[in-house]
């Protein structure tokens, strides 16, 4: 399994320095949630510190927008150094239109879906997106706890997945942690994002290789 810290989760004094941390670490991506305060009740980073924070690695920037209008800024975020940019089904955008947007930057685009939004809603998408995102918290808050059930929805994308011989990515973020990784690992998960189990926890390269090797 391939891990993506959460900047959501980082010191934002530090954002730079913190990245060159789970960089060495070990991290394989890094994972910036992009809040808009009205998708999600929360705020939190745009294309000026994406842009900012990009010389830090090399690592692939996963941009996740927790956004009304992902459409509307996809350029900005792909200005600003993106590599992938997933954005919400339930989001204003049309998804087909905010898919073919991503990939005319150059970038692979995503699908994310929140917790009571069911597996098929990304079926349709399957053959356009690099990856599907399935959240295992509600998305807008970095320390929740995570949401076991949820583990059937990515069985289910996964299993849609490999019977039209695709090889698109399922990715889940929420509360997973060293404790838990091996239950989103079984499920079918192939990246897991993890902000507090790699940002708080005492040796940041023993939990990256710990979440690894779940």
């Amino acid at each position: 399994m391939l891990v993506a810290p959460s900047l959501l989760s980082c010191d934002f004094a530090e954002m730079g320095n913190e990245i060159v941390r789970v960089d060495k670490a070990g991290a394989d991506l890094i994972h910036l949630d992009v809040m808009d305060g009205h998708f999600v009740p929360n705020l939190t980073i745009g294309p000026a510190i994406v842009k900012a924070v990009r010389p830090f690695t090399k690592l692939p920037f996963d941009v996740h927008l927790m956004i009304d209008y992902p459409l509307d800024y996809i350029d900005a975020f792909a200005d600003a150094g993106a590599d992938i940019i997933t954005f919400h089904l339930e989001s204003m955008s049309d998804p087909l239109l905010t898919i073919d947007k991503i990939k005319s930057r150059g970038l692979k685009p995503g699908v994310v879906i929140k917790p009571g939004t069911p597996a098929d809603a990304v079926y349709p998408y399957l053959d356009k997106v690099y990856m599907v995102l399935v959240m295992t918290v509600e998305p807008g808050f970095g320390g929740q706890a995570f949401m076991e059930d949820m583990m059937p929805k990515i069985t289910a994308i996964k299993e849609e997945i490999r019977k039209r011989g695709l090889e698109v990515l399922v990715e889940a973020d929420g509360g997973i942690s060293e404790k838990n990784a091996h239950i989103a690992s079984k499920a079918g998960t192939d990246i897991c994002v993890s902000g507090t189990g790699v940002f708080k926890a005492e040796d940041t390269e023993k939990a990256i290789k710990a979440l690894k090797e779940a």
